[in-house]
């Protein structure tokens, strides 16, 4: 399983070295790797495989929430999840706890894992949210974030409709939504990004749990993103339902902004990683050719006696 999830981590490693630095990709095109891309492509890969964490395992999320970790999925721990989205050209923040990533043959994505200590998110505003002003909200954030993406070299974005409107489990407090996100250039038929995001509230704040997919096969992968969203639980003295209105933080928004506003900012984040993801697998011979050798060079070692 291991050997399976390291080759992942690998190919992805190709098209991240290259889609985060041109230029050594332009020097490495005849197939020859400098030094620089054959470190990245040994660094943060291998050690997250070395780190990940495979199910059934109780995974503690901060002094918050506990991930019951299902067979079939392996827990990549915050200190190596993040060297590897930097490595991809992602900006990691604090809230970030780890990366949960598939470990059998048909998953192809990978699930950032975030708690934001915003305080009690009051969620009565579920009741009157309009999908269409929400969609509006994250198609303008993504505008917004053209500029930033431009800069590192990234093709400019738009959100394009929703997979799956906004859907909120009072009784559970939990919050599912997805949007697919193509870039602008992209021919017709391009198998574009969808970000599926999932959220769990607590008493000081939630945890998302936010998938990185692509258009083909986000119908056969919802029910993982549920069944894992399932999976968190609040520790006693953290949940919803613990809420005390005499001293708790209340959170300065509503459940609302989960998917516009403070949603959007993040969707333009985690889009870097979508122009990656949306190649994880089938899209990813873009950037193989200019480290292809360092690539056979390394799983061959890997797969040594």
């Amino acid at each position: 399983m291991e050997m399976k999830f390291l080759r992942r981590l690998v190919w992805a490693a190709a098209f991240g070295v290259c889609a985060v630095s041109a230029a050594h990709a332009e020097e490495t095109a005849a197939g020859t790797p400098d030094a620089a891309s054959q470190a990245a492509a040994d660094g943060p890969w291998e050690k997250a495989a070395q780190a990940m964490q495979p199910g059934l395992r109780k995974v503690a999320l901060s002094n918050q929430a506990t991930l019951d970790l299902p067979e079939g999925y392996g827990f990549v721990p915050p200190a190596q999840g993040k060297a590897l989205m930097e490595a991809m050209g992602n900006s990691i923040g604090d809230t970030f706890l780890g990366l949960i990533v598939p470990t059998g043959e048909d998953g192809e994505w990978m699930a950032t894992v975030d708690f934001e200590d915003a305080g009690y998110i009051k969620d009565d505003d579920a009741r009157h949210w309009k999908a269409d002003e929400l969609l509006d909200e994250l198609k303008q954030g993504t505008e917004a974030g053209n500029e930033r993406r431009a800069r590192l070299g990234f093709s400019p974005l738009e959100v394009t409709h929703w997979i799956e409107p906004p859907a909120y489990e009072s009784a559970t407090q939990r919050l599912v939504w997805s949007v697919e996100l193509r870039e602008k250039s992209a021919p017709a038929g391009t198998d574009n990004t969808v970000n599926y995001n999932t959220y769990v509230l607590g008493r000081e704040g939630y945890v998302s749990l936010d998938f990185i997919t692509s258009q083909s096969r986000v119908e056969g992968e919802k029910p993982v993103a549920k069944q894992l969203l399932g999976s968190i639980s609040f520790n006693e003295g953290r949940r919803y339902a613990d809420f005390n209105s005499s001293t708790d933080k209340v959170a300065e928004y509503g459940l609302a902004a989960l998917i516009g506003g403070v949603a959007a900012k993040k969707l333009g984040l985690l889009a870097l990683a979508g122009a990656l993801f949306a190649k994880f697998f089938k899209l990813i011979a873009v950037g193989v050719v200019a480290i292809g050798a360092a690539l056979r060079k390394f799983l061959g070692r890997k797969t040594s006696p």
